[in-house]
Formats: C-alpha cells, structure tokens, sequence
C-alpha cells in the first residue's frame, strides 16, 4: 500500500476526518507536527460554509492543529472568491445562509442585501448580483420566497454546497442541498455549485498550495463529495472510513478511491515514506 510519488502537498476535509462534534479522531498534534518535520504542506478544504474562517482557525488550534487563515478554505469562501472573479466591481448579494457566508462575502468586497419586502424582491432583482444559498439554521419561509423571486427575476443563483444532510450528535439533519432542492424546485433555476464534489472548492486549495492537481492528495470521509470533488478535479483521493461512510459502501463505489484508510492516521506512514523515498 503506498501514495502516489509526486504527491506534495494534502487537501483535508475536516468533520469525520479530523473529529467527530467535539472529538478528535487522531491525535492532532503529533500528526501535523510530523507533516511538518516532512516538508507536507496541507490546506483544510471543507463543504461547511456556517463558520469563518478564523473560527476554523480557532478550532484547529483547540485541537493542537496551529493553523493560518490562507491554510483554510470553506465553500464560503470559496462561493466568495467566485463571485469575486465573476463581479470585479462587487455589489450586492442576497444570501440564505449563516455568518461564515456573510462575513466571506464582506470581506472579498460585497454588501449583503438587508431587508427586502417580499411584496419588492422581484423588483429589487436589478440591484443584486447574486442569491447565495447554503446551510441556513434560522431558515424561513419569507426568506426562501424573497429568494425564489430573485432567482424567478433572473439573478444569478449560488449553491454553497449540496450536502443534503449536516451530522448533529442527534443524527442527520437537512443540510445546504436540502435548501437548494427547495428553491431548485420554486424557481426551476438549478444553481452553480461552488463546493464539493464541483472543482470549484478544490481548486482555491490547490492554488494555495501551489502544485498541480495530480500533486494534490484530496482526503476525506464522503465518497459523493470529498472523493468525487479529488477524482473530478484531478487528484488523488484518499478515503476515510472515521466519517460517514461504511466499507460496503466504499467497495461499491466507481471509480475507487487510490486508497481506503480506518483513519487519517494511517496516512502517516505512507506519507513519511513517499517522502524518504523521494
């Protein structure tokens, strides 16, 4: 069992590969201090766009992982640097979703639409650049319909990521893609998806890091994002068996993954001897 030779540097997932709620899954300290004795440089990609960066920032360091912001990226920002390239000059963007959206948005230079009537959403359309949507925990029906008539008024409409369910201690709850099967199925309108398994999320971790796309070792726990997002985008994927997905699972699916792991731990060896043998 061995990594591909030219691998230098790794994408990480986070939830399920790193921890599970507030458990971690590895001990966190000696595995990013051994990358960094190796030379392994990492970016943290994830599909969760409901807290800032910093705050990721501040969750890796809790668990021994010391981190800078340019080490992150979520679909928040990965949504907002999109935008960025699609509307130099900025503008205003209505948004279904949480804090980590909003303040992506504000810093890449766009103003997040306030408070829209429903009975003007439609006629607010020519103002607003965009209808950013993503998990949204404080979600209500006027918020989906002035959305819906945004979109209906053709604004460009924006799917953080399409993760329909998010793990809670409780189980599966309805995640970002639920929300945009709602708005998908009031507008007819399907969005542009900025998160994983789209290269979009990918590719902001890749030009961090600096390599190719077949230098990358995308890592992760769910097959239909974080390892179809790697296979998608060119990289070689690892996948976890610490998250959601179960080994009958993992057998069953095309194309497979360059490797299946109990956990990112595992990875360790076999990125020290890549490295040896370089």
């Amino acid at each position: 069992m061995s990594i591909p030779a030219n691998v230098k540097g790794l994408i990480l997932d986070m939830d399920g590969v790193l921890w599970r709620d507030d458990h971690a899954l590895l001990d966190i300290p000696v595995f990013f201090g051994t990358l960094k004795s190796i030379g392994m440089p990492v970016i943290f990609a994830t599909n969760n766009g409901t807290r800032s960066i910093q705050k990721y920032v501040e969750r890796l360091a809790s668990f021994g992982a010391p981190v800078e912001p340019a080490q992150v990226v979520n679909s928040a920002s990965a949504t907002a640097e999109y935008l960025r390239k699609q509307f130099p000059q900025g503008g205003s963007v209505y948004v279904v979703g949480e804090t980590g959206v909003i303040e992506a948005l504000k810093d890449h230079g766009f103003e997040v639409a306030g408070h829209i009537g429903v009975e003007e959403a439609a006629a607010a359309s020519r103002n607003i650049v965009a209808v950013v949507a993503g998990m949204d925990r404080a979600i209500t029906y006027e918020k989906l319909a002035k959305a819906a008539l945004l979109i209906r008024a053709g604004v460009p409409f924006i799917g953080t990521n399409p993760d329909l369910t998010f793990p809670t201690p409780y189980g599966l709850v309805p995640g970002a893609g639920s929300i945009l099967a709602f708005l998908e199925a009031a507008t007819g309108v399907r969005p542009t998806i900025i998160g994983k398994p789209e290269p979009y999320l990918y590719q902001s971790a890749i030009e961090r890091l600096g390599i190719l796309p077949e230098e990358a070792l995308a890592v992760g726990d769910r097959l239909d994002t974080d390892i179809l997002g790697g296979q998608r985008t060119g990289c070689p994927t690892v996948l976890v068996l610490s998250g959601v997905t179960t080994q009958a699972e993992a057998a069953r699916w095309q194309p497979q993954p360059d490797l299946i792991l109990p956990n990112l731990s595992d990875l360790l060896p076999l990125l020290i001897e890549q490295v040896k043998n370089r």
